[in-house]
């Protein structure tokens, strides 16, 4: 895939202008000028990064809450909902530090919507610190919501569970 459109930024750089500010229209556009190829959109938005953070458009978004793009991201299959910058940091630890900092209730909306879109709250960052580590005391409601997406993820069966109780039926059915 081209990463340069014929004049000006390139789609990387357009695409983590339209995170930084929220910019739903120039996303949009990109995704008409990619034909509505939904694998090369969520490549081109999983691959692009910031030079020195590391960060990914979805990161910058939930770090400084611009829902707009983030839901809209979320909504591409093949997107990366989990990626981790230089830090060890997902987009979900930025969303909670955005929630502490900035604007407690439209952050917790956002944490709790990448935690439905299936972010993972379990995976620790270079300071061996989860999401919820990063919540202030003062947030009971938002540290309750990432327990109990933790809890809820521990109860799903691994996929050797899966795989195990899927030879189980296979073994049962061919007895019959």
């Amino acid at each position: 895939m081209t990463d340069t459109p014929t004049e000006g930024a390139s789609y990387s750089e357009q695409i983590l202008e339209s995170a930084r500010r929220n910019n739903t229209e120039l996303l949009l556009s990109i995704k008409v000028e990619l034909n509505n190829d939904q694998e090369k959109l969520a490549e081109l938005i999983n691959t692009t990064k910031e030079v020195i953070t590391d960060n990914t458009p979805l990161h910058l978004a939930c770090q400084l809450g611009n829902w707009e793009f983030i839901d809209i991201v979320l909504d591409i299959e093949g997107v990366e909902i989990d990626p981790q910058n230089r830090d060890g940091e997902t987009p979900l630890h930025l969303a909670v530090k955005y929630t502490n900092n900035e604007e407690p209730e439209h952050g917790y909306f956002i944490v709790d919507n990448m935690l439905d879109a299936g972010s993972d709250p379990r995976i620790k960052d270079k300071h061996n610190l989860k999401p919820k580590d990063y919540v202030s005391s003062d947030h009971e409601k938002l540290i309750e919501l990432l327990e109990s997406a933790e809890y809820a993820i521990s109860m799903e069966p691994t996929e050797a569970e899966q795989l195990a109780e899927f030879e189980d039926e296979g073994s049962v059915s061919d007895s019959d």
